[in-house]
């Protein structure tokens, strides 16, 4: 970061608040910095950087044509010997891709692809896990300039129809089935359901997975018949700055899954700053984040590559056999940047592990969270138990398909906050009335455009649903439904969604400010806290579940714990009414939290009006509140009356 800046803003040099204004207030000259930086080879230069009018009407480097795939397969320092890709599976063993090998693998599939009668703009999807062949098929299509959609293996066929149906694939690509641990899991029967609820797929490639000699039924290419020998060159197709690249899924747990178009030149250019410059990756480095392909995260580390890093991926259970899996791959493959869910790294101190001591981390120099905030007990159990070293607490999301506040390698790590707020994205906070905020929490607005804000929304011609989505709470700024302190210093914090915050007689509680306190007992393993108003003014119920620990039960003792410590910690007005135990915390594949669809259903709504079951980790998470609601309503009935 100091180098880009020294070239070109040196007055910012050595002052990360006067380079992050740059980036916002000249984003024009900003973005041509970074796509000069990151050398990119357009095969028709851009007339301008940036035209056309507020957000969303925001034009980027019209005129220009270029493509993702030929930037990320051209090295960026890795030679075609080097490692490029490490593949890593409870599957199967252990891979890896050398550039020159992955140049040769996309070289073949784009062939297969094209054989396939795949051309620019078709939708090609994948059911495939982390694994080097998905990295192989994500770039063949891309090379086309053809458009990539991706579901995870365990998404079963709802969902993946609730997604697919909407972008009307050509080509569906699939695996057998896929072990979670020691489980073997055969999903050929979804398969099946997923083509024939596809009626526009016209070719079916399998990758025998699971069973090597895995078979389904109709007329159905196998992986070994898309990547055959051929004389065919390799190709990239010169496509507009924002031609789609991939489509990616809103979490779809209120109805159809918004279907959210990013385009090849916004990705380029987003990922290419981040990578480099936020979290300093280079060749020699080695980048690894937990993902499946179903997550925003996966595509994010597939760009690993645009900064000449080696990409380390994984398919399999992350608690199999132990939670310590996760940090022995770290070692096994020599990773220089690990990232991890928030949940992940609570539960990894929660189970007391020391991989700092249990294993070699030497070549760890930086750790990556996201998925949720991080309290504060997250970054010291990473001090402590793992080693001193920056902790880049990420947030923004599928819709931008990157960070728009996280780390920096030129600012200090202060525990439990996010360092800043990241180079060429305007985050601001807002009240009500739109004026911006400091100390306290606002609503997280965008006020300035980035490139890799959605180029729209799949089917959403005259673009309502990108408007309504983003654009309704504030002419012309982006909203984005979290609500976020910004300090003086540039550092914030995010304390949850906005639309899940708590208002306790007036006053705004954030429930990542709960859940920071909640799961820092060694008992507790996850928690959601939710606020019932009170139809006649009064402060309503504020109410805390809790899942324990195997063995551990909620006794009178733990509850006055919790309530102590949110009293003490935080202020009177956090402490629950009631704190019962749940089996289960609901989530959504991503690993989000269902705040609101919890509070519906306890005011009266039925689980499968506020969330589909194919987006939830557990399809039978929401039961228990169901139930629990009846006890809770047929209790305050009697109170009032």
């Amino acid at each position: 970061m100091g180098q880009f800046a020294e070239r070109y803003q040196p007055a910012a040099l050595g002052d990360y608040e006067a380079l992050w204004r740059w980036s916002v207030e000249e984003p024009g000259d900003f973005w041509a910095s970074v796509w000069d930086y990151l050398e990119i080879d357009a095969t028709q230069a851009p007339r301008s950087v940036i035209s056309g009018g507020p957000m969303p009407n925001t034009t980027w480097f019209e005129g220009a044509t270029l493509n993702y795939a030929e930037h990320i397969l051209r090295g960026n320092g890795l030679s075609d010997t080097d490692v490029a890709a490490v593949g890593r599976s409870q599957t199967r063993p252990a891979q890896e891709l050398s550039l020159g090998e992955l140049h040769e693998e996309v070289r073949r599939a784009a062939a297969g692809l094209r054989r396939l009668g795949v051309g620019p703009g078709d939708r090609v999807v994948a059911l495939l896990p982390n694994i080097p062949e998905t990295l192989v098929a994500f770039l063949a299509t891309a090379s086309i300039g053809a458009v990539w959609a991706s579901c995870a293996p365990e998404f079963g066929a709802r969902g993946v129809l609730d997604r697919w149906t909407q972008v009307q694939p050509k080509v569906l690509l699939a695996v057998d089935g896929y072990r979670y641990g020691a489980k073997p899991i055969d999903i050929s029967g979804v398969v099946d359901q997923i083509r024939r609820g596809l009626p526009t797929v016209q070719s079916t490639v399998l990758l025998p997975y699971l069973d090597l000699d895995a078979t389904i039924s109709g007329d159905v290419q196998t992986w070994s018949d898309l990547t055959a020998d051929t004389t065919e060159p390799l190709r990239f197709e010169p496509v507009p700055f924002a031609h789609p690249l991939y489509i990616l899924s809103s979490s779809g747990t209120t109805g159809r899954p918004k279907q959210i178009v990013h385009g090849h030149g916004g990705i380029l250019l987003e990922h290419g700053k981040q990578l480099a410059l936020h979290h300093d990756l280079g060749p020699g480095d080695r980048f690894f984040w937990f993902s499946t392909t179903g997550w925003m995260m996966w595509n994010y580390l597939m760009s690993g590559l645009l900064a000449g890093a080696s990409i380390v991926m994984f398919d399999g259970d992350p608690a199999s056999p132990t939670l310590e899996t996760l940090w022995s791959i770290v070692e096994q493959s020599a990773v220089t940047l690990a990232g991890f869910s928030a949940p992940f790294l609570m539960a990894c101190r929660g189970a007391g592990l020391r991989p700092g001591e249990t294993l070699d981390l030497r070549r760890l120099r930086e750790i990556g969270s996201t998925g949720a905030p991080l309290p504060d007990a997250g970054y010291r159990w990473i001090s402590e138990a793992v080693a001193p070293m920056p902790v880049s607490n990420i947030s923004g999301g599928t819709d931008v398909c990157s960070a728009f506040v996280g780390g920096a390698p030129v600012l200090p790590v202060r525990s439990g906050a996010i360092a800043c707020r990241q180079l060429g994205w305007r985050v601001d906070a807002f009240d009500p009335d739109g004026q911006p905020l400091r100390e306290i929490d606002g609503e997280l607005v965008i006020t300035g455009p980035a490139p890799s804000m959605p180029v729209g929304l799949w089917g959403d011609e005259d673009r309502r649903r990108y408007r309504a989505s983003y654009f309704e709470s504030f002419d012309g700024v982006w909203s984005h439904g979290d609500w976020i302190t910004i300090f003086n210093d540039g550092s914030c914090v995010i304390s949850g969604r906005s639309d899940a915050t708590l208002n306790r007689g007036g006053v705004r509680l954030g429930t990542a400010d709960f859940y920071s306190v909640i799961e820092e007992h060694d008992m507790v393993d996850d928690s959601l806290v939710v606020h019932l108003e009170d139809d006649e003014g009064g402060l309503g119920d504020l109410l805390a579940f809790v899942v324990l620990r195997d063995g551990q039960e909620l006794t009178e003792e733990l509850r006055e714990w919790l309530r102590a410590r949110l009293r003490a910690e935080l202020s009177p007005r956090h402490v629950p009414d009631e704190i019962q135990a749940a089996p289960v915390i609901p989530r959504t594949i991503s690993g989000k939290k269902l705040e609101v669809p919890v509070k519906r259903i306890l005011l009266g709504a039925a689980a499968s009006q506020v969330a589909s079951a194919s987006a939830l980790q557990d399809p039978n998470s929401l039961h228990y509140f169901e139930t629990f609601g009846e006890r809770w309503r047929e209790k305050s009935q009697r109170s009032k009356s």
